[in-house]
C-alpha cells in the first residue's frame, strides 16, 4: 500500500440511502476540500451517478433500496469491473466478512476499503482511509481484522505472533512507519516481518505493493 497518500481534492460520487448520513458525509468530505458531485440514495442512481461523472473515488453503503439487501455492495463490485482502477470504499452497518472478500476480490485488490458505519464517527480516521483508498491502498475495518484474529487460520499457521500482530495491522491500511509506531519497534523490524510474511505465504514476485494487497487477501480468507 502506498506510504503517501492523495492530498488533492477529490471528486466523490456518495451512495448512501440515509438522507441524514448521506448530508452529514457530504459536509465532511466538503469540510477536508473534497467536491461531493453526485450524492444518490440507490444503486441504480450510484451506477448512473459513475457514468455521469467519472469520480476519483465511490463511497458507498452495503444495503440500499429497494430490497436493502446488498445492492450497494454489488453495484461497487459491478463498478469495479467495469472501471478497474475505480477506488471505492464500502461502509457497512455490520461486520460482514464476506462483504470484504467479494470487494476485495475485484481488479487486483488496490484502491478499495471496507468500513463499519460506526468508523464514520471518528472523522479523521474516516478521511484518512478515503485517501489511502484513493491513492490506492487497501483498508480494511479494524473490527473486522479483530474478529478474523479470533478465528482458526490454517493458512496463517506458519507466521509467528508478531508477524500475525504486524499482518493485521496490514490489512489495516497502515504503513510501515504506522505499524512500527503501533508495536513500538522500528520500521526496518517491520520490513523484515512483512518480507518474512510474505515469504511464509508463498505469495509469487511482484510489486511491494501488490504482495502487500495479497497478502491482506490471504488474511481475509483465513
Amino acid at each position: 500500500m502506498p506510504a503517501d497518500r492523495s492530498e488533492r481534492p477529490l471528486r466523490v460520487v456518495l451512495a448512501e440511502d440515509s438522507v441524514l448520513l448521506r448530508e452529514g458525509l457530504t459536509g465532511v468530505l466538503t469540510r477536508f476540500g473534497h467536491e461531493v458531485v453526485a450524492a444518490v440514495g440507490d444503486a441504480g442512481a450510484l451506477v448512473a451517478a459513475v457514468a455521469a461523472h467519472t469520480p476519483d473515488i465511490v463511497v458507498t453503503d452495503v444495503r440500499m433500496p429497494p430490497g436493502f439487501q446488498d445492492e450497494g455492495l454489488h453495484a461497487a463490485v459491478r463498478l469495479r469491473r467495469e472501471r478497474p482502477g475505480l477506488p471505492v470504499l464500502v461502509l457497512s452497518q455490520y461486520v460482514q466478512r464476506a462483504y470484504a472478500g467479494e470487494l476485495l476480490d475485484t481488479g487486483d485488490g488496490t484502491g478499495v476499503g471496507y468500513l463499519l458505519k460506526d468508523r464514520v464517527g471518528q472523522v479523521e480516521q474516516f478521511v484518512d482511509a478515503l485517501d489511502e483508498v484513493a491513492s490506492g491502498g487497501t483498508v480494511v475495518d479494524p473490527e473486522v481484522v479483530r474478529q478474523l484474529l479470533r478465528r482458526r487460520r490454517d493458512p496463517l499457521a506458519r507466521l509467528s505472533p508478531r508477524e500475525r500482530e504486524v499482518l493485521a495491522l496490514v490489512a489495516e491500511g497502515r504503513s510501515n512507519g504506522a505499524i512500527a509506531r503501533a508495536l513500538v519497534v522500528s520500521e526496518a523490524a517491520v520490513g523484515k516481518h512483512i518480507g518474512s510474511i510474505l515469504t511464509k505465504l508463498d505469495l509469487p514476485p511482484a510489486d511491494g505493493t501488490h504482495r502487500r494487497v495479497l497478502a491482506v487477501l490471504a488474511f481475509l480468507r483465513a
